[in-house]
């Protein structure tokens, strides 16, 4: 044998390792083998060394040690030599066999011999491949098909049978490609436009046989149904589960996992969309935990037993079958639950589940429609007006943190980036805030007021124990309120009102907090809120002006304790009194002294007084001590009468006062009828009747030194916030007057509905007009022929120049 013929021995073949590891192989037929050539690794250097099976790296290194008669076949005919590797195949590829240790027939050398030379030196490759090789492997995948298709065993134990099938089947092909490796790397090599490897002929053979055998195929999709239906409904583990991941192992080795695959989630997807049919709508948080606990469990067996690449699908499989049909009345029924109990946590799973299955649609319209519900219920409870404000505000932080907790979306922080940046969900933040503005648009006007209202209470108080950052916070809080109405107006001329009489009235807690709040609502919601700026330059002129009539006056004099701002009419917002009450002598006295030094500092103008918004100290002296009295002007004029008088009737006080009878009897209410009683009133009572008679109450104590003595008639009576309602339809109508001829002055002409659009997109950051009062704008527009009527078409308006 040439050295050249021994170096082309296969390389993929594992024919050495049996040589080297078989001993029977030094005898053939109880004969002592002739001498033979012996392929040593260049590191066996003894005979112990050569008798390690040590796994070798890197090149290695053939000698040739002795004769060229080494590795002849025996001399034998061509048909007895396919005999012996008919025989040696068969037996290998007997399922009955355990141990093929040695074969009956021959030496695992002697079949590799028989092989190359069958290949090599008889041109044999044909036959052995498809009567020998492909017959054999055909044959014993036949007998398997036979034998699991009669086994009757429980289901999973049927699936071990065929596992263990898979390993036998594996095992032995890869024995016959060591065996036979001259057919795989010298014939099939040379024939492979016709011919495929030992393990690919194997593999496909099979596949035909195995899984392509209908019975076998339909029993192991039945036996598969029946272990998966019994872990669903069981809602536990099969103890030999274990054998499913071995399965699955095998059908992707034979590229039939895709088919198992899509049976699975067939299957998934019928189990559950039948268990969602079969549920009735009645508890809705029971069955929302029941799909939680479906998905957990599902998610878990497809981790136990599919690859990684499945468990998505399964997951979302079951999702979608347990939610189908279910979302819109699982969010409509849990959602308002779940807000009242600010349970997070679910409302979090929620949020995560339905976003997985296409769902958030559904739980954006109950998110919203309970949103707007509530809303609605604070907005028109008439009977708690005065907690509006404070309760949108509780209600508003509420749904912020559900938002902010619960509906979270997570996004990619940059670009090639694998941290991920979680953030609230814009979308359920769009969706809060068109509520809000939908459920202010219940109650028109009233919300825009009472945040105005709550603004002035707290402008009052200050910050008190708060911090500055608590303070800007909580003011800031209800600038965001005001943002969802569309009554600005409303909300303007209450603020503007309310600011006059802060300013006015030395009410408010701090002048900068005034400036920085009428900053912000300029710069940020609305430009005219700029009035804010000529108040305050009225009153630091009238300090100045005040300074000076002090300074002309001497230091003992009675006028140096009066203090008046003059203020511009078209920077304030009220409007000149036609009667004025009747001031004490000395009060009048220190007024007209004021007035005449003022028109000599301003020559040609003229002074309006309004006392309703003045105020005073009196010093009140009583058996208990003496006590400084802060009260309003109106309040003052009424205690100073009892200075001479210990008791006065009501019809009395009125005519030597000439003050207006409303404000008289909230005046006298407040003296009389409060907690601090300055006044007594008979007959005792809470309102002031005609027949009263008032009384100075010596008894009168409190515990501080200064007492302030609330004026009813200083807050914003009922009928003052009528007229202010009153006076801002007026407004409205001049508003909408002045942009339907600016609109039309600039288009010419307009059908109806053009005009309406317009319109509205024109005052829409001052008001929100109704369509009637659009309509009824435009008729009297016509009256006044500011436009008219097209001739041809009656919805057709021109502009008259």
């Amino acid at each position: 044998m040439e050295v050249s013929m021994l170096l082309t021995l296969p390389t993929a073949s594992n024919g050495v390792q049996f040589l080297s590891q078989t001993p029977s192989a030094h005898r053939i037929d109880g004969s002592a083998s002739p001498r033979r050539k012996i392929a040593r690794l260049e590191t066996d250097s003894d005979t112990s060394t050569r008798s390690k099976s040590t796994v070798l790296k890197g090149p290695i290194t053939i000698r040739v040690q002795s004769d060229d008669n080494a590795f002849k076949a025996p001399a034998r005919g061509v048909a007895t030599k396919q005999e012996l590797l008919r025989a040696c195949v068969h037996e290998i590829m007997d399922e009955t066999q355990e141990d093929l240790r040695p074969l009956k027939r021959a030496t695992y050398e002697k079949v590799y011999r028989t092989c190359r030379s069958v290949i090599l030196d008889d041109d044999g490759g044909a036959h052995l491949y498809d009567n020998v090789f492909h017959r054999e492997v055909r044959d014993a995948l036949r007998r398997i098909a036979a034998t699991l298709i009669a086994t009757k065993e429980e289901a999973v134990a049927w699936i071990a049978t065929l596992v263990k099938y898979c390993k036998w089947f594996e095992k032995r092909i890869a024995l016959l490609e060591s065996l036979l490796t001259y057919l795989d790397q010298v014939y099939v090599v040379n024939h492979s436009s016709t011919r495929v490897s030992l393990h690919d002929e194997a593999y496909h053979l099979f596949a035909q046989g195995i899984f392509g055998n209908a019975q076998v195929a339909e029993l192991l999709r039945s036996c598969v149904g029946t272990w998966l239906e019994w872990e669903r409904e069981t809602h536990s583990i099969a103890s030999n589960r274990a054998v499913i991941p071995e399965l699955v192992e095998y059908l992707t080795i034979h590229k039939q996992f895709s088919a198992f695959e899509q049976y699975y989630i067939d299957t998934t997807r019928e189990y559950y969309q039948r268990e969602s049919d079969q549920t009735p709508q009645d508890d809705a948080f029971e069955y929302f935990k029941r799909v939680q606990a479906r998905i957990a469990e599902e998610d878990e067996r497809a981790r136990a037993v599919l690859p990684v690449g499945s468990w998505g699908v399964v997951r979302q499989v079951t999702e979608t079958s347990l939610l189908d049909g279910k979302v819109e009345w699982l969010s409509n029924s849990l959602l308002p639950e779940l807000m009242e109990a600010r349970d997070t946590t679910t409302l979090g799973e929620m949020y995560k589940l339905f976003s997985r299955v296409d769902g958030l649609k559904p739980l954006q319209e109950a998110f919203k429609f309970y949103i707007q519900k509530v809303v609605q219920g604070i907005v028109t409870d008439v009977q708690r007006d005065e907690d509006m404000v404070q309760r949108l505000l509780d209600f508003k932080a509420q749904v912020v943190n559900v938002i902010s907790n619960s509906f979270v979306k997570s996004t990619t922080a940059n670009e090639g980036s694998s941290t991920d940046v979680t953030q609230p969900d814009p979308t359920f933040i769009s969706v809060m805030n068109n509520a809000f503005t939908f459920g202010f648009r219940s109650r028109r006007n009233k919300p825009a007021e009472m945040i105005a209202k709550y603004l002035h209470l707290e402008l009052r108080k200050g910050q008190r124990t708060l911090t500055n950052a608590e303070y800007q916070a909580k003011l800031n809080a209800a600038l965001e309120m005001y943002r969802y109405s569309e009554d600005k107006d409303v909300f303007r001329t209450f603020y503007h009102r309310m600011l006059a009489r802060r300013l006015l009235m030395s009410t408010s807690a701090s002048d900068d907090s005034e400036a920085a709040m009428l900053k912000k609502l300029k710069e940020q919601y609305d430009p005219e809120f700029g009035m804010g700026e000529d108040m305050f330059k009225d009153l630091n002129v009238s300090k100045d002006m005040m300074k000076a009539y002090h300074a002309s006056k001497a230091e003992n004099e009675r006028a140096q304790r009066l203090n008046v701002f003059v203020l511009q009419r078209s920077a304030w917002p009220f409007t000149v009194p036609l009667t004025l009450p009747t001031l004490p002598s000395e009060m009048q006295k220190d007024l007209e002294q004021y007035e005449a030094f003022y028109k000599l500092q301003h020559s040609g103008r003229s002074l309006k007084f309004d006392h309703a918004l003045g105020s005073a100290v009196l010093k009140g002296r009583f058996s208990n001590g003496v006590r400084d009295l802060t009260v309003s002007l109106y309040q003052a004029i009424v205690l100073l009468l009892f200075n001479n008088q210990e008791e006065i009737a009501f019809a009395e006080i009125k005519a030597r006062t000439q003050m207006e009878d409303g404000e008289l009897r909230r005046t006298l209410q407040s003296l009389a009828c409060g907690k601090k009683k300055v006044l007594k009133k008979t007959p005792p009572g809470r309102d002031v009747d005609d027949d009263d008679v008032f009384r100075y109450n010596a008894d009168f104590w409190d515990e501080r030194a200064r007492v302030h003595i609330n004026s009813i008639q200083a807050k914003v009576t009922t009928e003052e916030t009528q007229k202010t309602n009153e006076a801002i339809e007026g407004d409205r109508k001049h508003y909408l007057d002045a942009a339907i001829v600016r609109i039309m002055k600039g288009k010419k002409e307009m059908t109806f509905e053009q005009l309406k659009v317009a319109t509205i997109d024109a005052v829409k950051n001052h008001f929100a007009p109704s369509v009637n009062s659009i309509k009824e704008r435009i008729d009297v527009l016509v009256e006044t022929e500011y436009l008219k009527r097209s001739d041809e078409d009656w919805h057709l308006f021109q502009y008259v120049a």
